[in-house]
């Protein structure tokens, strides 16, 4: 039966991965402290080889399982950042890898899978759906399994960002990590409750992937029946028996954030951080921003864990953030079907510094008369107050129009 890993387990882990991972960077920023109350420095592990953590585990996982059970390859099922991390390891020490993602993985990740060298399989529409086809898999193949989270290698592996960690700053009050399936929690709760038992580990679940929080309540990992959030990456219906064990042990609380929330960090992450991360990877930042557990002026680290994001959702993230800052404005307004109605429009934006992203014309719905043309704008602003300016002007010229949200 499989252990948890002890201290001296991610100790080996990292002599394991001290040529292969990168160190990366832990940033304070003045910006999100001033949002949080407290002394915040990010842990930019969407900087990692592969854009995630997640090569740390699988790296140590497949080094470390000898050449008898590698010599039919290895099967892993990902949502993504793991699949990455397999193929990439398996490709640096030349063992064949299989990697089973569910169908709507974003298409970015199972390219960039398929590019480490891994043969990609889709297959059902959540990471336990795919991680049954990856275990029928083995079972034909002999190929050996390599676990997104509940096995002991892959917690040590993990757990080396905890070592990393201290390192860079022995004055770690508070880390806030992503919760999935539970095995970056899990290794750096062990490595940091070590070194200092008074570091408080903060996990942190998607409000639509409850599944390591139902599973403390019943003290057994729980299924969830259904999950619906933008974190794909935290998306895990069942935790593990390891990692379940780990955040009993280890883990001092573990908060909720909504993918308002998580959209909100990864527009505020790109716009003052300039750092680009996928909304599983900012689940942490989302959580220390909304001030969702008490940490006033504490120094505190949320682990920043990936940055895979999917472009389509990136442009909205960017859409919403724009909007909600109020620099970009979209409204529909009414005008007859006839030459220059439009062109009236178009100028009083462009006298006011209105910068016009698009136009979409509608004729067709029923709310739109006969004669009339409901016309769509989007434009951007160089400060929220122009936004009134349009709306007096417009009411001015006697035009009926709402602004869209």
């Amino acid at each position: 039966m499989s252990r948890l890993p002890e201290y001296s387990d991610i100790i080996r882990a990292r002599m394991h991965l001290k040529e292969v991972v990168k160190v990366t960077p832990l940033e304070h920023s003045k910006s999100f402290s001033s949002m949080a109350g407290a002394n915040v420095y990010m842990k930019l592990e969407n900087l990692q080889s592969t854009g995630s953590f997640k090569v740390r585990g699988a790296y140590h996982m497949i080094a470390s399982a000898g050449k008898e059970r590698l010599k039919n390859g290895v099967v892993c099922a990902s949502a993504g950042n793991h699949a990455q991390g397999v193929a990439y390891a398996a490709r640096s020490l030349g063992v064949k890898s299989t990697v089973f993602m569910p169908l709507f993985t974003p298409p970015l990740k199972v390219i960039a899978t398929r590019n480490y060298g891994a043969e990609v399989m889709l297959e059902g529409y959540s990471f336990d759906d795919a991680m049954a086809a990856a275990l029928e898999y083995r079972e034909k193949s002999g190929a050996l399994i390599v676990h997104a989270f509940d096995d002991p290698f892959i917690i040590a592996g993990q757990g080396t960002m905890g070592l990393e960690l201290f390192d860079q700053m022995d004055t770690i009050e508070d880390v806030v990590v992503p919760i999935g399936g539970g095995g970056l929690i899990a290794g750096i709760g062990i490595a940091l409750k070590e070194i200092n038992p008074d570091i408080r580990i903060i996990g942190v679940e998607a409000e639509g992937a409850q599944g390591m929080i139902n599973s403390l309540r019943s003290g057994k990992p729980e299924k969830l029946t259904s999950m619906e959030t933008i974190a794909d990456g935290i998306a895990v219906k069942t935790p593990g028996v390891l990692t379940l064990e780990a955040v009993q042990k280890y883990v001092d609380d573990i908060v909720v954030v909504s993918d308002e929330e998580i959209a909100r960090a990864a527009y505020m992450l790109l716009q003052r951080a300039k750092i680009l991360a996928e909304p599983a990877g900012v689940a942490a930042m989302a959580s220390v921003m909304h001030r969702k557990y008490n940490h006033g002026g504490r120094n505190v680290v949320p682990v920043i864990s990936g940055g895979n994001i999917n472009m389509g959702l990136l442009e909205q993230i960017l859409e919403k953030g724009l909007m909600e800052e109020g620099l970009r404005a979209r409204i529909a307004v009414l005008i007859p079907d006839v030459a220059g109605e439009l062109k009236g429009i178009i100028s009083i934006l462009e006298g006011l510094r209105a910068n016009i992203n698009d136009i979409y014309h509608e004729r067709s719905i029923t709310t739109v008369p006969v004669g009339y043309v409901q016309v769509i704008i989007t434009f951007n602003l160089q400060e929220s107050g122009q936004l009134d300016s349009i709306c007096s002007a417009l009411t001015d010229r006697m035009l009926r129009f709402e602004i869209l949200k």
